[in-house]
């Protein structure tokens, strides 16, 4: 079980209807099934005065990480809409780091991706987590093959001790065994899996 402190920071990585309700657009198998392990791990951090953040795809109506417009995805997390709000049942307690709203790839919490040039741009998420003097990561959310992979990915590389909760991860697994390839890749890049 991971200890949370006031050096400790849990990255919740976009549990939204999309992703964590069967009606979402881009269901995540047993996606809702998260949403209780995260709010426990939202709650034992609080107690402990660790920093809980959340990660949010907030993507305009067309982009070309959509399929309709060249990108592999469906339509999904659209700006104002149900898809992209956060789980009703997520408890919220934290600030909200919005990705993709410019039409990027918003695949890490900490960084956005142009799908055409593939040119980089940092969110606020790492210099948040500098002012506020943390050393240690714990990411949990959806989906283990993307986002909460490469959020821990990005962490580990800025520096941050990071750990990913499989309990409170589901993959997407596009193709078979992409939930467990991506914990192996976030181990390789020096982040643990428990």
């Amino acid at each position: 079980m991971v200890e949370y402190d006031d050096k400790t920071a849990l990255i919740v990585v976009d549990v939204q209807n999309d992703f964590a309700d069967p009606r979402g657009s881009l269901y995540v198998a047993h996606g809702e099934d998260v949403v209780p392990v995260v709010n426990e791990e939202i709650a034992r951090a609080r107690a402990a005065g660790a920093l809980v953040a959340y990660t949010q795809d907030w993507h305009p109506q067309s982009t070309p990480h959509f399929d309709k417009d060249g990108g592999i995805w469906p339509v999904h997390c659209v700006m104002d809409t149900w898809g992209a709000e956060l789980h009703p049942d997520l408890e919220v307690h934290g600030d909200v780091i919005r990705k993709g709203s410019g039409g990027e790839d918003g695949y890490s919490g900490f960084s956005v991706r142009d799908p055409a040039t593939g040119a980089e741009e940092r969110t606020r998420l790492e210099s948040m987590l500098r002012d506020r003097g943390i050393e240690r990561v714990v990411v949990l959310g959806l989906a283990t093959d993307y986002c909460v992979k490469e959020t821990a990915i990005d962490s580990s590389r800025a520096g941050f001790d990071t750990t990913v909760l499989s309990e409170g991860v589901r993959a997407v697994n596009l193709n078979e065994g992409d939930g467990e390839r991506a914990l192996e890749e976030v181990t390789a890049a020096g982040a643990r899996v428990e």
